[in-house]
């Protein structure tokens, strides 16, 4: 596995260049290693794991962040290493941001494993992010109020009963992001519009847990009936951290679906 930068992204690029690849795209709060519980269902196929803009190791904010913005520095990661077409993995806002991938580009994408997805946050949630990203920017401490209260409101019963790495895991995911950088992610999902996709015909699986309140169960189910090949699954006992929460069903669902 190596670490590269490209157009100042940090992308973990590991697997066998001779193989299908498979582009790892993480959520709000996320990074890379949101999928390190799942690597293995990739096989020999190559993975390229971004940390997004203003997310993980990636520093580099720009003056502003959007769905599509997030998008192009997507497609310029598979041009600079000359990949012409990926499966690809989303979680949460990422799946926003595959959603348009597939869409604007759709020569180049193969299939979609969206993971806690959406179309596009609803109207009242809209708010309720923009408020967050201002109080990202009040400092670093915010941040681990946002994290205790997303570990609260964003993982199941379950996960708070018996995983508490799993709870300090996300809640680490959320601190390590800086304070500006997760502001304008927020902005960007605050802002983000649902994508065309009833044209798209490849596969897609979409996965979510019974307890999230993101990428509901029904807004799932809703999101399935505007595509033309898509499988569903609801996982018992998982709230929004799908991989975190329960990897070795997500690793099953991802091997059969990519077999």
């Amino acid at each position: 596995m190596s670490t590269i930068q490209i157009n100042n992204l940090w992308i973990e690029d590991s697997g066998d260049n001779h193989s299908e690849t498979v582009l790892c795209i993480h959520g709000l709060g996320g990074s890379s290693n949101f999928w390190t519980p799942v690597m293995s269902s990739f096989g020999n196929r190559r993975v390229i794991r971004p940390d997004l803009a203003g997310a993980g190791r990636t520093t580099y904010v720009p003056s502003k962040l959007s769905i599509e913005e997030h998008v192009e520095s997507l497609v310029t990661i598979l041009d600079a290493l000359k990949i012409d077409t990926a499966h690809i993995v989303a979680h949460s806002m990422g799946t926003i941001i595959a959603q348009h991938l597939a869409v604007n580009h759709t020569a180049r994408v193969r299939s979609l494993a969206l993971f806690g997805p959406l179309a596009a946050p609803p109207d009242p949630a809209r708010e309720a992010i923009s408020k967050r990203a201002a109080l990202a920017r009040s400092g670093v401490a915010a941040l681990q109020d946002i994290a205790d209260a997303i570990v609260a409101a964003a993982t199941s019963a379950q996960t708070k009963a018996e995983n508490p790495v799993t709870l300090a895991l996300v809640r680490e995911s959320i601190m390590r992001q800086t304070p500006e950088g997760y502001a304008l992610n927020c902005e960007a999902l605050a802002n983000a519009q649902a994508a065309q996709i009833e044209a798209l015909n490849i596969p897609v699986l979409l996965v979510t847990g019974d307890e999230d309140g993101v990428g509901t169960p029904a807004g799932t189910q809703a999101l399935a009936a505007r595509l033309k090949n898509a499988r569903t699954h609801v996982l018992t006992g998982c709230g929004h951290w799908t991989t975190y929460e329960k990897p070795s069903e997500c690793q099953r669902l991802l091997a059969e679906f990519y077999a």
